[in-house]
């Protein structure tokens, strides 16, 4: 086949990569994530035929010796040997649904780079590219800007890093644009447009408030005036640089010196800048995560836990006070800093690696002006964008639009300093053997690896959300049906989707109650099988254990009625939760499942106990000494119960108080006390369980007239007569008596 055919048609693959960042197939679990991915994976693996058959009969196309492409290649090296000896290798290799980073997927972005660097040999080739990029680019921002946030992408944070690539991208064309105007007196429109489309991506980020990516970019600008000052040969210049610095100095230091002024109030830039503290709950919680990874780093120094498998480090030295930050999102599977998250489970040679990428494109860069082959204000941009994304990288992870980005930035500076030194193609139009061959036999490998790796995995996705479909219809039968049709398909990635059902399963247990027994212990048994599969892939996995724990619980509560089968997954149960808890003892939440356990097995002692030692674990965490009061209450004990419900509604834990009946049971006895200040809190829980039962907002409306507070008075017997409309006369004449007073 000529060679522009196999050009053009890997060219054209790389343009359709960028469709991509766009791809969100609701019909898939974790949509934002996996329908980008393995439509990318299918592409590159496509790709990749053409690209072995390219490289076979025109070996002046294959890519150059390149200090970049080695950093490349010893970083994944270096990844898969720590996901050979890590702590699960099918989370190294394979990754999760939720975040598909695992070797497998992040190795795409590599054979991406070298498709890149083979046919991309221009600078119109460049130019195309990088405009396709840009336009990409553009449309997302303008989707985050005017319908939400984290657009097509789905994370705010990952439409930040996304946009600080093409804003420089927009650059390097419009600098390169401005030059060639001034030699060729050219139209400046184009150079318009490529501004236009760096500030449109600039202006994200007033709706995605990520204090990483300001940083980055800020600190980028701030370098670009000072390089730009420090290599000008023209005064003139010089001084408009180091003004420039110091204005942005100047009002940065304005900005944080009044952060309650109007004009720092009224900009959503400006605002989420002046939040950027140490003390942000964000911050310390990523905090916490970072002593975790410096604490455990000593015993994996060289090869970390494995690639991808964060979690349990984090996991082992959970502080329970992250439960005074934040009481969600309390599983971290990265360490929202690359190079922690690189060092932790990847370890010493990891982290090497990985820092040889930039170090080998800073040396290009330094080598590529000296030579001349890069002009100054290339230079300075490319320096800013690695610094910006650097930064960034710092207080998150990579993502599939960081990762295609950071490989057209490496495929470039490779085209910079090696693109004057290609090799005439030679042109020849037949077929010979070798290309043949390669063709079938590339063409037969990667077929399956899109089969077995891709479009299966696409089938088990899509199944679990028709799983997911049905169990919301409160069809439990015909959902485990249909996730058994999915994990039918035996892929590497079920383990998200073993989870889903799993936690749906223990959700359930009322209506698994209400179902034919026989039934209801059959789906309870495949739920336990589901959980074993998972623990098998890394029994030192905490959340796995106690998915396993929860199961086991559900399943002997379904077998009430068989004491020994009962007894059976009780104990086993028991035997899961202590597992859990020894790969994470201070996670606070693993002893509410405990205490569970040991109140299906009626042993009220040991689960007021554990209660107890949850709570000193963190005495500011509300869930667990609401829990405590539930559990105290429930066994009769009124005066311990009472009393650590008191502390509950002290801390602001009402909103754990479920269900409505409980919360009827503590209402009568403050009514008894005439505790105006408790029941209040308590009617407040109530309203939300019960949105619909009008008396409880007749009540609302009563003790907010005492407590003082009128207009929360008012809108609670506006609501009563709303919802029941014989009450209407006496809440307007209540509502008169109370606007008279």
């Amino acid at each position: 086949m000529p060679l522009k055919i196999y050009l053009n048609i890997l060219k054209t693959g790389v343009y359709l990569s960028f469709i991509s960042v766009f791809l969100v197939f609701t019909n898939l679990l974790f949509p934002y994530i996996t329908s980008k991915q393995i439509f990318f994976n299918v592409l590159v693996e496509i790709l990749m035929v053409f690209w072995l058959a390219l490289i076979i009969k025109y070996p002046a196309t294959r890519p150059k010796s390149s200090y970049i492409t080695f950093g490349l290649s010893a970083f994944f090296i270096a990844l898969f040997i720590s996901s050979i000896f890590g702590v699960d290798f099918n989370l190294s290799f394979w990754g999760d649904i939720e975040r598909m980073l695992g070797l497998f997927h992040v190795a795409h972005f590599f054979l991406f780079y070298l498709i890149v660097i083979t046919v991309f040999r221009g600078l119109k080739d460049w130019r195309n590219l990088f405009i396709a990029s840009i336009i990409a680019g553009t449309a997302v921002c303008l989707y985050a800007l005017l319908k939400i946030p984290y657009s097509t992408i789905g994370n705010t944070a990952y439409v930040s890093g996304y946009a600080i690539f093409n804003i420089y991208f927009a650059l390097i064309l419009f600098f390169r644009r401005r030059r060639e105007e001034k030699e060729k007196n050219q139209d400046w429109l184009v150079s318009a447009l490529y501004l236009a489309a760096a500030f449109i991506m600039f202006l994200v980020f007033s709706v995605t408030h990520t204090r990483g990516a300001y940083v980055g970019l800020g600190l980028s600008f701030l370098l670009f005036f000072i390089l730009y000052a420090l290599y000008s040969q023209s005064k003139k210049i010089k001084i408009y640089s180091f003004s420039g610095l110091a204005v942005a100095v100047v009002l940065a230091a304005l900005v944080f010196s009044f952060p309650q002024s109007a004009l720092v109030r009224n900009s959503s830039i400006l605002s989420t800048m002046t939040q950027i503290s140490s003390s942000a709950a964000t911050f310390q919680t990523r905090l916490i995560s970072w002593k975790a990874a410096l604490k455990d780093f000593p015993n994996h120094i060289l090869l970390g836990t494995g690639y991808g498998n964060f979690a349990i480090t984090f996991d082992k030295y959970f502080d329970p006070i992250f439960y005074s930050y934040t009481p969600t999102e309390t599983y971290f599977d990265r360490a929202h800093n690359n190079l922690v998250d690189i060092a932790s489970t990847a370890g010493l040679l990891g982290l090497l690696t990985y820092l040889s990428i930039f170090a080998a494109a800073g040396y290009y860069l330094f080598k590529g002006k000296k030579q001349g082959k890069i002009n100054t204000i290339e230079f300075i941009v490319l320096i800013c964008l690695f610094i910006a994304y650097f930064i960034q990288n710092l207080a998150v992870f990579d993502s599939l639009v960081t990762y295609i980005c950071l490989m057209l930035a490496l495929g470039y500076i490779y085209w910079l300093t090696n693109g004057s030194e290609e090799e005439e193609l030679n042109f020849e139009a037949n077929f010979n053997n070798k290309e043949l061959a390669v063709l079938v036999v590339a063409g037969l490998i990667f077929l399956s690896i899109i089969y077995q790796y891709n479009i299966k995995v696409f089938k088990m996705l899509s199944g679990t959300i028709s799983g997911q479909i049905q169990l919301a219809k409160g069809d439990i039968a015909a959902g485990v049906l249909e996730y058994k049709k999915a994990l039918s398909y035996e892929t590497p990635l079920d383990r998200d989707s073993r989870g889903s059902l799993i936690n749906a399963v223990n959700g359930r247990q009322s209506e698994l109650l209400s179902m034919d027994k026989t039934q209801a212990k059959s789906i309870a048994e495949y739920a336990v099988e589901l959980a074993e599969d998972n623990v098998k892939l890394n029994p030192a996995d905490s959340m796995a254990q106690m998915q396993l724990a929860q199961t086991l619980n559900t399943a002997a509560f379904v077998n009430q009625d068989n004491q020994s089968k009962f007894a059976f997954y009780s104990d086993r149960a028991m035997e899961a939760i202590d597992k859990s808890i020894k790969a994470s003892p201070g996670r606070v939440t693993i002893y509410f499942s405990k205490a569970q356990m040991h109140i299906t097995r009626n042993e009220k002692d040991d689960a007021i106990k554990i209660l107890k030692y949850a709570v000193g674990l963190n005495e500011k965490y509300p869930e667990s000494i609401c829990y405590l009061a539930k559990v105290d209450i429930y066994f009769k004990n009124e005066a311990e119960g009472y009393d650590a419900l008191n502390k509950c509604l002290d801390i602001n834990g009402a909103g754990y108080l479920n269900p409505a009946d409980f919360i009827k049971v503590a209402l009568n006895y403050y009514a008894k006390k005439n505790d105006q200040g408790h029941l209040l809190l308590l009617y407040e829980r109530l309203a939300d369980l019960e949105p619909a039962n009008a008396k409880i907002f007749v009540s609302l409306s009563l003790l907010y007239a005492q407590a003082g507070e009128k207009d929360k008075a008012v809108r609670a017997a506006e609501k009563a007569a709303a919802l029941d409309l014989s009450l209407k006369s006496a809440a307007e004449e209540f509502i008169k008596k109370l606007e008279g007073e």
